[in-house]
């Protein structure tokens, strides 16, 4: 947004003259502002990081104080916590409120193939698509700021007791060849449910009842299925129900 027109006092002096030139350039760069996410790509798949639609959220004002929304920037990269093939996977969604910042120089035709950027040799890179410079046309989304409060969350707790907690209003899924548990382990508000067999080195210990169709292996013997040896000659049948 340009400044206000020139008056008397901007051509006073060459200084003045020279500053309203620079005011009026500064102007129209894009820096960094908030922004409404309009769309998004991706909705938390399995995917490579998309783009986003962004909603400029500072109005345009006019020369006699009336204001103007203005538009929307389309096909915005967004920042994704990536390392390699290690990332944590959170997509924008409609209606986050974050900062875009805006490069220096044009963009997309890195935007358009980054694969082909990322691997040029001998140097990476591309060049600029165009002359321009600080347009909100090269637009990056660089997260979220002044949401609301998460439902579903990681949370790095501080002060007394500090801890982790990883929240989820249905489900967490923690999934690799080999899971492993260091400490004591504490189990509460609800049942556990085991598909595969439980392998235990140390000792069981129960405050509850053991049902269902169980059978206990003791030293290769079954608790079920055993049999003793009969005072009066041959063996005795497996235990009684």
């Amino acid at each position: 947004m340009a400044v206000a027109n020139q008056t008397p006092r901007d051509v006073a002096s060459e200084y003045a003259t020279l500053a309203f030139i620079v005011q009026q350039l500064t102007a129209g760069m894009g820096t960094a502002t908030l922004v409404r996410v309009k769309a998004c790509t991706n909705n938390g798949g399995l995917v490579p990081v998309g783009t986003l639609d962004a909603q400029l959220l500072v109005d345009m004002v006019a020369e006699d104080g009336q204001t103007f929304p203005q538009g929307t920037v389309f096909k915005v990269p967004y920042m994704r916590m990536q390392g390699g093939t290690d990332a944590v996977i959170l997509d924008p969604v409609p209606g986050d409120l974050g900062v875009c910042v805006f490069a220096s120089r044009d963009i997309s035709a890195i935007k358009s193939d980054p694969n082909a950027a990322r691997d040029r040799k001998p140097n990476p890179g591309a060049p600029p698509g165009s002359k321009r410079m600080f347009s909100l046309s090269d637009a990056l989304y660089i997260g979220g700021m002044l949401n609301g409060t998460p439902t579903q969350y990681v949370q790095f707790e501080r002060g007394e007791g500090p801890g982790i907690n990883v929240v989820s209003p249905s489900r967490v899924t923690v999934q690799a060849p080999l899971i492993e548990l260091k400490g004591r382990v504490e189990q509460s508000d609800g049942d556990v449910t085991m598909a595969q067999a439980l392998d235990v080195q140390g000792n069981v210990h129960s405050a509850g009842t053991i049902t269902g169709d169980v059978d206990v292996i003791a030293d290769n013997i079954s608790g079920k299925t055993h049999t003793h040896n009969d005072p009066q000659g041959g063996v005795v049948g497996p235990p009684n129900p």
